[in-house]
């Protein structure tokens, strides 16, 4: 075991047991929901980030994997773990299909066609014909699981442990994806298209598949956020969730893995903060800090640190690098064995 995975083992082990043992149920429900929205953020960074497809949709694969778990849950009593499976292959199907007929479109026209998605899905959810199912816009109310084998927990914090657990394997299999071959395959796609297809890549196929992997974390986000919040209604998923997802992208770093836990955050305690400054106007405050944010780090979080610790490596190598003076801590000294290291004469020239 490499020293990588024994520091990233070590870190989910401090993640998971700290705040457990720390936080008040409240705190971990707001931990919990930001790792379901880094997941999310995730499914999003994989599309946009690193193949460079614009979706503004997201939240329609949200809705899509909310509802299927509730709905498990709710009509058929599935246990809660076993429809999060259920939900990836739901989206997956839904984010491929979609990804066909997107295959024609790109930049500015595939992102209004995912904003339409966006706007539609919560309409169709309140159809008449899916009331049965979904409870129409009432919605549908599942329980909370309780902790299993009589663990001496509260659901908050066994929910925070299950949703930290499913978010390690996903980020650990997107970084995996993304350090391979399909993930060269995708950024190539994304930087140059025709390159990228002369070197023989099937940008079609890997197009549509990307697609249906984003739409696959998404909807694995959708289903962990209904488990955790207990309730799903159309009016839930407006257009302004899918809005969050591609703010906390940005914020995070577009192609950035660790960059959607800093977005998954921002959209979680950023809104909070901003109510806390003004009750009367929260949603200028989060413009403003929004815009801060962008200015101060245009390429997001994850860019800024990146940033700032190559600058710190630059700087500790040219240390290293920097020549030691032997002799004195003049201005005109010289490292012995240098030529021109004679005594200058009395105009101040050296002599040779």
């Amino acid at each position: 075991m490499g020293k990588a995975t024994l520091w990233g083992v070590a870190a989910w082990l401090a993640a998971t047991i700290v705040p457990t043992l720390l936080l008040s149920d409240y705190h971990l429900f707001q931990l919990t929901m930001v790792i379901v929205y880094a997941i999310a953020i995730l499914g999003l960074a994989i599309l946009t980030g690193f193949n460079g497809q614009i979706s503004l949709g997201h939240g329609a694969f949200y809705a899509i994997g909310a509802y299927t778990t509730a709905i498990l849950m709710y009509q058929y009593n599935v246990p809660y773990w076993a429809t999060l499976p259920v939900s990836a292959i739901v989206c997956a199907i839904i984010g491929f299909l979609i990804g066909l007929p997107a295959l024609r479109l790109g930049g500015l026209y595939l992102a209004l066609t995912t904003f339409a998605l966006a706007v539609a899905v919560p309409q169709l959810l309140k159809h008449n014909a899916l009331e049965p199912w979904t409870g129409g816009v009432q919605g549908l109310v599942i329980d909370k699981p309780d902790p299993p084998f009589g663990l001496a927990m509260s659901p908050d914090q066994w929910l925070y442990i299950f949703a930290l657990a499913a978010g390690a394997v996903l980020f650990l299999l997107a970084w995996n994806i993304v350090r391979g071959r399909i993930g060269r395959a995708m950024m190539a796609i994304r930087d140059h298209s025709l390159a990228a297809e002369a070197m023989g890549i099937n940008i079609a196929l890997l197009k549509t598949r990307t697609f249906a992997l984003s739409a696959l974390y998404t909807g694995i986000a959708g289903s962990l956020g209904a488990i955790v919040v207990q309730f799903v209604a159309p009016d839930s998923f407006g257009i302004f969730v899918s809005i969050y997802f591609f703010v906390g992208l940005v914020v995070g770093g577009v192609a950035s893995i660790g960059g959607a836990i800093i977005g998954g955050a921002f959209i979680e305690f950023v809104p909070n903060i901003a109510e806390k400054v003004s009750k009367a106007a929260p949603g200028a405050v989060y413009g403003v800090i929004l815009i801060a944010v962008m200015f101060l780090m245009p390429g997001g979080v994850a860019g800024f640190i990146g940033s700032m610790f190559a600058r710190f490596r630059r700087g500790t190598k040219s240390a290293e690098l920097r020549p030691i003076a032997v002799g004195g801590s003049g201005a005109n000294d010289v490292p012995a064995g240098v030529p021109g290291g004679a005594e200058p004469d009395a105009g101040g020239h050296r002599s040779m």
